[in-house]
């Protein structure tokens, strides 16, 4: 049940509903353009084929290996393949089992494994061939349970000795991973490079010669250094190389190490993916890791739950599954090219263009020179004089010294330090980056954060602390002097009341023995309302136990509301609702006054119900509302048609309203304040209505003027019913969107973007996996995001606080503030160098830097100048410029560069 290691399982099913996609719009027409992110491999070949490369090898060596992803992508294609084969071959298999019943294959009969009722190859073939006549014959998922020592409720008892016996006997969740790259593979590739080829020929030529002439003494001087100071560039490279290599493979491995609730002993908690075990039971909601078949409860590891919740049994893990065989056999190798990287090779090729004119000039010069009898010895003597025969090896030696020069100037006017800058600094902010509570998922993000002109921020847990409480409540027609004053409610209003907390909820209590604390667990506002649930004396397990489940219409964000249907007994049958207050009211026909009688929902009833959601919202307090209405069990589809059964949501009867308190999060406001003054712009799209979202946004910073109105403060619904022109200039103005769905903030980013804005998106639910994806940087909240939104995001913020986003910006300006410093200082020294030896050259027909001086100044200012300068921390400087822009790159820098030389004379 997992991304990397999976986990096969049988599910429960509460419910289940369908999911969408939505993929990117087009690039723009220009085939150079790379956009931040999914950039066409074609358009980076354009980039590589655009001008000369003498030495492809060690200048993409950072970059994305064309050839390997085009072979990755034809995997992809036959891995979809299989699976739609796999698809039609159950289906084929379901017909068939329905039509000739008496044809069935039979399973071995279960004869148990180190202590279970059944072994792990028989597990193995149930799960992965979907065998539910098989599953039948072992008594359903209570059987395999019950063979598997779980109970279907609290789970396997997780005590040490038990988790060890399940992976002696069904394997632990991992599977066998490919080594890496040893560092002699780094230096082997090092070695590749045409011009270090050339140099390593050329020291061998001088030194042969050398001592041919002048003996081993002397004559070994030249051709020695040559070759010492190649092999020293080459194992530098390779050791940054290969640091690199494993820097981004510890950042793979975090990626990859899900953690997941599962129930052990009637307790939830969180584990590690890498921990699951066979028997062990896990709660699914939506987002997810999961898939649920409509037809078997058969869930296949590596997809995910797109709506619904319910619970696995999970019966294989690691190489067991089909995605952990699928990962045991590819590389993960994760390569990724991003736009400053791909630029940057395009200015590297033109200054190489530019150094090989000037070697090749150098060289015609020099030799010229030479064979004209214009090079003189220290002595003042002629190096070369036409005719004398004795002169040939010296006159050998000097041509490959000469030779030597030219190709060591070319080594130098290289500038291969540029990639490594890039990929320096990208690797070192992502390190970093980790350690101030941001995980990087695509390197592009870090580079594309530096140009954010605009963050789209959820409210919940990001601006907020995320820890609800319930601290006004507003039932019988009243508001309770205490929220959880039990007393001034009838015991038949107090008992509808619990009946709805308890079973209309995705979370769950664990009631411990022995008179402790009650352990609650769910998403913030479900613990906020079932902790009030047990201050007005609730007993969880007590109260589900009178009645049971059958259908659940689980919360979403589009509809702002759940309901379930309940069956208490006889033909009795309640159908709760819970949800976003003003959206319940509209629903209901009557109110429960604190007696339990029933009253007809009056106009003025309404409005005084509107007043307190209004007071409460204007207290900055999150309003939710509960109702019920009753239903005969003889209009209750049977089993097999309730799957698309749809809950009765009108002429509801009005229970009462909670309001919850999330208090704003200490420094929201400095860091928005920061923000602003780095010249982006903060905008809150919350799902809570526009009351609550104006209190939160006047704390937070986001706006200062109370009385703020349209279109700086609107609503979803307002916002998606405008033209695609209208949204545009509409959405410049936003600061605060409430009431908002999903669609309406995936609506807002496209706006944004197609007035030039480079837009960073925060999202935690499964239904944000669209806006994430659209935005220039997806950032998904680790502790409440779903995996869908994990995986649909560029960057993963772990605390999930809007401080954490701020810390992301300040790193992606330091990327480019940090080429531009390595840039400026490549060039600097590129043209310094170059212009000496032309100028000795042409004018001495000497050059005063020899080729072991050249390879010194290559190695410091490629190799030791890119350490140096590309792993500077940002600085608060940084967050007092504007954002560079979508089209930054190398213009802007070499005009600083230019504006540098010529100010410095002044």
């Amino acid at each position: 049940m997992e991304s990397s290691s999976s986990g096969g399982g049988l599910a429960r099913r509460r419910s289940s509903g369908g999911g969408g996609s939505s993929g990117r719009g087009s690039c723009d027409a220009d085939p150079f353009d790379i956009p931040a992110k999914g950039a066409p491999l074609e358009r980076l070949r354009k980039w590589r084929q655009a001008a000369l490369v003498l030495n492809a090898s060690r200048r993409f060596r950072y970059t994305l290996d064309l050839k390997k992803e085009e072979q990755k992508e034809e995997i992809r294609r036959k891995i979809r393949a299989q699976a739609h084969v796999i698809r039609a071959a159950f289906r084929f298999k379901e017909a068939g089992r329905i039509h000739v019943q008496s044809e069935e294959t039979k399973v071995p009969s279960a004869d148990g494994a180190l202590g279970f009722g059944i072994k792990e190859d028989q597990l193995t073939a149930l799960t992965r061939d979907h065998n539910y006549s098989g599953l039948q014959q072992y008594e359903g998922v209570s059987g395999v349970a019950h063979m598997l020592k779980t109970d279907t409720e609290k789970g396997i008892s997780g005590d040490d000795s038990d988790l060890m016996a399940r992976k002696n006997a069904f394997g632990s969740n991992t599977y066998p991973r490919k080594k890496g790259r040893s560092f002699w593979a780094f230096v082997w590739d090092a070695c590749k490079d045409l011009t270090l080829i050339i140099l390593m020929v050329a020291a061998a030529v001088s030194l042969a010669l050398g001592i041919t002439t002048e003996g081993i003494k002397e004559g070994w001087y030249d051709g020695a250094s040559i070759a010492f100071a190649v092999l020293l560039v080459v194992f530098v490279t390779a050791i940054s190389d290969y640091k690199q290599s494993l820097q981004f493979q510890n950042l793979n491995e975090e990626k990859q190490n899900i953690r997941l609730e599962v129930v052990r002993g009637g307790r939830r908690i969180m584990v590690s993916i890498y921990d699951l075990v066979v028997g062990d039971v896990v709660p699914l909601k939506i987002g997810d890791q999961a898939h649920k078949d409509q037809k078997s409860p058969f869930l296949m590891s590596g997809c995910k739950v797109a709506d619904g919740y319910g619970t696995m049994l999970v019966t294989a893990v690691g190489i067991n599954t089909e995605w952990g065989l699928l990962m045991a056999s590819i590389s993960e190798d994760s390569g990724e090219e991003t736009p400053l990287q791909v630029r940057l090779n395009g200015v590297a090729t033109f200054i190489g263009m530019v150094g090989l004119s000037v070697a090749l000039a150098v060289l015609v010069v020099l030799l010229a020179r030479y064979f004209t009898g214009h090079t003189y010895n220290p002595d003042g003597s002629v190096q070369y004089v036409k005719g004398k025969m004795g002169g040939v090896g010296q006159t050998i030696r000097g041509v490959v010294r000469i030779s030597t020069v030219a190709v060591t100037i070319v080594v130098v006017a290289v500038p291969e330090g540029l990639p490594l800058a890039v990929t320096l600094t990208l690797a070192f902010s992502m390190r970093k980056m980790m350690k101030d509570k941001a995980l990087v998922r695509r390197l592009s993000a870090c580079e594309t954060m530096g140009s954010a002109s605009t963050i789209c921020s959820d409210k919940t847990g990001t601006l907020t602390l995320n820890q609800m409480t319930v601290v006004e409540a507003y039932f019988g027609g009243k508001k309770m002097d205490s929220p959880d004053n039990a007393q001034m409610l009838s015991a038949d209003l107090t008992s509808l009341i619990v009946e709805g907390i308890a079973q209309n909820t995705s979370g769950s209590i664990f009631e411990p023995e022995g008179g402790q604390e009650p352990e609650v667990t769910g998403s913030p506002t479900e613990k906020a309302i079932l902790s009030w649930g047990l201050k007005l004396g609730m007993k969880f397990n007590e109260t589900r136990s009178k009645s049971s489940i059958l259908h659940v219409f689980p919360f979403n964000s589009e509809k702002k509301q759940g309901g379930v249907a309940v069956h208490l007994g006889g033909s009795e049958v309640h159908i709760h609702w819970k949800g976003a207050a003003e959206i319940i009211l509209d629903s209901c026909t009557c109110w429960v006054d604190t007696d339990g009688s029933k009253h007809s929902m009056t106009p003025e009833k309404v409005a005084e119900f509107k007043k307190f959601i209004e007071d409460m919202a204007a207290a900055s307090l999150r309003c939710v509302a509960f109702a019920y209405r009753t239903h005969e069990m003889d209009d209750v589809p049977d089993e097999d048609h309730r799957e698309e059964w749809k809950l009765p949501e009108d002429n509801l009867i009005m229970l009462g309203i909670v309001g919850i308190k999330d208090p704003s999060r200490p420094g929201v406001r400095d860091s928005v304040r920061l923000c602003q003054a780095a010249g982006i712009k903060v905008r809150m799209v919350t799902g809570d209505n526009l009351q609550t979202a104006r209190a939160i946004a006047l704390e937070c910073g986001i706006v200062d003027d109370p009385n703020v109105s349209e279109p700086a403060i609107i609503e979803g619904k307002t916002f998606r019913a405008l033209s695609d022109l209208e949204r545009e200039e509409a959405a410049e103005k936003i600061s605060v969107m409430g009431r908002s769905s999903p669609n309406d903030k995936l609506l807002l980013v496209k706006a944004l973007r197609a007035r030039g804005h480079v837009v960073a998106v925060t999202g935690d639910g499964t239904n944000d996996a669209p806006a994430l994806h659209e935005a220039d940087i997806g950032l998904s909240m680790g502790i409440q995001g779903t995996e869908v939104a994990k995986e649909s995001s560029d960057i993963i913020i772990l605390d999930d606080n809007f401080a954490s986003v701020v810390r992301v910006v300040r790193w992606g300006r330091s990327v480019y503030a940090n080429i531009q410093k390595f840039i400026q200082f490549q060039l600097t020294v590129n043209f310094a160098a170059l212009i000496i030896n032309v100028v000795a050259a042409v004018s001495s027909g000497n050059v005063p830097l020899n080729a072991v001086q050249l390879l010194w100044v290559n190695l410091i200012m490629d190799t030791l100048g890119a350490l140096a300068l590309a792993t500077e921390p940002p600085t608060n400087h940084l967050m007092e410029r504007p954002p560079v822009g979508r089209r930054f790159v190398l213009v802007h820098v070499l005009y600083l560069l230019i504006y540098h030389l010529m100010e410095r004379p002044q």
